[in-house]
C-alpha cells in the first residue's frame, strides 16, 4: 500500500519507522533527519533493525526501490507502505510554509 506526503507527517507523529532504501552514498549526499538508511541491497541482512510492531514506510528518490523494499518487508511479516511521491517529491513539497508546517507537525 502506498501513502502520500500529507499522510506521512501524521504518521511520523506516531513514531513509525521511515526507511530510506537508497545506497549509502546517495543517502550521505542528501538526507532527511527523520529517516533511517537501510539500503535495499542490505535489507535482507538488516531485518533485525526493523521493529515489526511498528508501521514502516519505505522511500527512495521516486518509488521503484521503495516498492521492492516494501515487498521484502511484507514477506518478512512487517506492516509496510511506500511513499508514492518519493524523496524527490518530498523535497519539492518541503519548501517555504510547507516545510514549517511539516516540521511543526512532526515535532509536536
Amino acid at each position: 500500500m502506498k501513502i502520500q506526503i500529507p499522510e506521512l507527517s501524521e504518521l511520523l507523529k506516531n513514531e513509525i519507522q521511515f526507511i530510506d532504501v537508497r545506497f549509502k552514498e546517495e543517502y550521505e549526499l542528501w538526507l532527511f533527519s527523520f529517516t533511517k538508511n537501510i539500503p535495499l541491497n542490505e535489507m535482507p541482512n538488516r531485518l533485525s533493525e526493523i521493529d515489526k510492531d511498528k508501521l514502516v514506510v519505505t522511500a527512495c528518490p521516486h518509488y521503484d526501490r521503495a516498492i521492492m523494499g516494501r515487498i521484502l518487508l511484507m514477506q518478512n511479516g512487517v506492516n509496510a507502505r511506500y511513499l508514492v511521491e518519493g524523496l524527490l517529491g518530498l523535497a519539492d513539497y518541503l519548501r517555504g510554509d510547507n516545510a514549517k508546517h511539516f516540521y511543526d507537525s512532526v515535532n509536536k
